[in-house]
């Protein structure tokens, strides 16, 4: 597309509107708002509108589901051994410096009241660290731990990008080498109406959304990172999202299952609270392992039990996944093969009269989860939610930084208690990654020591 083809192309697509705002632009101003449409795919915008017109409406699930195939949390001796046989395996991969960690932080805090990116934000219990943080130390200890390149990918957006580069800027990295710190933001999308028509976030920018978390594969690819690793001789990415303090940064029991199952893609799950959570769903679908959001579930099968009244399909998304670099490459080659998803939102629209109103509009995105039955081999790791999973979604309430850190104490006051400590029972503890990656880690530095049991704890 060039300017002056730009009036005829608006045309084709039924967007006059545009066209008339376009028209009373000065020159420099027409300039910008040409600048920022054609960076976008319009001919993918309007295809994916009119494939969700012509649906006219959600599909109702018609297909085959059933339990997955999943490793279970070691409860026997054979399984503490397959345990034991997976670690050393990850950790193999580590050491062998093929193993690569990628952050999906294109969010803001706006839902916490945080007006800032929402890596970050404070959230551990005594020292109020940054999710950001967290993840850093992480890797940094697990580069000490394995004296092993860890590459880390930090994918944003561009209402983020600078903020999140700055952040990390100010703070030096938390540690770690500034070249194996790598930013790349997400596509966005404009948003459409039902009846077809783009809108206007301003005088020069369309109204936009995020192409969605499945858009971290394909921006990896065209960032060129995806080669840069490579070419690194890295084989295996692991995935996670910001939100949730508890994640294990390349659990090499994780990696070294997914790496004995020769998966494509791997993904760690939790079990549902219960019949009503709202959570995606690992299945087995038409033959194939899958994620399954709530919403597009059904009720039926979400309140499923088996013959003992448990939960059916009890297998929760955590968003925690590795994905091996060549699958990456080919979910991109001949065009990026994840499919797109219609989201039905209301938002404040810019009125011609300068006004904002309520208006119906659709969001197309895609869903990282989506790569799963693409796969040639999966694998499936459950893991206990109380060590893992409590992500931060919300100002107050469930999955909120109150019930975050509340699990971060229990967790780390566990540790402590597991090598032979007794706590008061009001302590806070914290233990930075860089101390302990867990708790036998933890035990190997306590051991013949005494702590300082009168105050809030914090292991360094």
């Amino acid at each position: 597309m060039n300017q002056a083809d730009f009036p005829v192309i608006l045309q084709h697509y039924g967007q006059d509107h545009i066209l008339d705002h376009y028209s009373r632009l000065a020159v420099d101003r027409q300039k910008e708002l040409y600048d920022h449409i054609a960076g976008f795919d319009l001919d993918l915008v309007f295809e994916l509108h009119k494939d969700r017109a012509q649906a006219g409406g959600v599909p109702s699930l018609s297909a085959e589901i059933k339990p997955p195939l999943v490793i279970p949390i070691p409860r026997t001796p054979e399984d503490m051994d397959r345990h034991a046989a997976a670690k050393s395996a990850g950790e193999s991969l580590i050491s062998d410096n093929r193993v690569a960690a990628l952050i999906v932080a294109g969010g803001q805090g706006i839902r916490l009241r945080h007006d800032n990116p929402k890596g970050t934000f404070p959230i551990s219990p005594v020292k109020n660290k940054t999710l950001f943080q967290l993840f850093a130390e992480q890797v940094k200890a697990l580069r000490v731990r394995f004296s092993s390149r860890i590459p880390l990918l930090i994918m944003t957006s561009p209402e983020n990008h600078d903020d999140t580069v700055t952040f990390f800027t100010t703070h030096n990295y938390f540690g770690l080498e500034k070249g194996d710190v790598l930013f790349f933001s997400q596509d966005m999308l404009p948003t459409i109406t039902p009846a077809g028509e783009l809108l206007l976030k301003d005088e020069t920018h369309l109204l936009t959304n995020p192409d969605g978390h499945g858009g971290s594969l394909k921006a990896l690819y065209a960032s060129g990172f995806l080669q840069h690793l490579i070419d690194l001789g890295i084989s295996e990415l692991f995935y996670c999202q910001v939100d949730n303090p508890l994640v294990k940064i390349a659990d090499p029991v994780f990696l070294g299952y997914h790496a004995l199952a020769k998966a494509d893609c791997s993904t760690k799950v939790v079990r549902r609270e219960n019949i009503d959570e709202k959570v995606g769903v690992y299945v087995s679908l038409n033959g194939k392992d899958a994620i399954l959001e709530y919403s597009d579930f059904g009720g039926l099968h979400m309140r499923a039990v088996d013959e003992k009244g448990k939960i059916l399909y009890w297998a929760g998304n955590t968003a925690i996944h590795v994905f091996n670099l060549a699958f990456v490459s080919r979910l991109n080659d001949h065009g990026f093969a994840l499919p797109y998803h219609c989201a039905s939102k209301t938002v404040d629209n810019l009125r011609p009269d300068g006004t904002t109103g309520p208006l119906d509009v659709w969001k197309f995105e895609t869903f990282v989860f989506d790569a799963i039955p693409l796969a040639e081999r999966t694998c499936c790791m459950e893991v206990d939610r109380r060590e893992e999973f409590s992500p931060v979604k919300n100002k107050s309430g469930p999955d909120s930084p109150t019930t975050a850190r509340r699990a971060m104490i229990r967790l780390h006051r566990g540790w402590v208690e597991d090598a032979g400590i007794s706590l008061p029972s009001k302590i806070k503890v914290e233990i930075s990654p860089l101390f302990a990656l867990d708790k036998e880690d933890l035990a190997g530095k306590l051991k013949g020591k005494t702590l300082p049991l009168q105050k809030d704890m914090y292991l360094e």
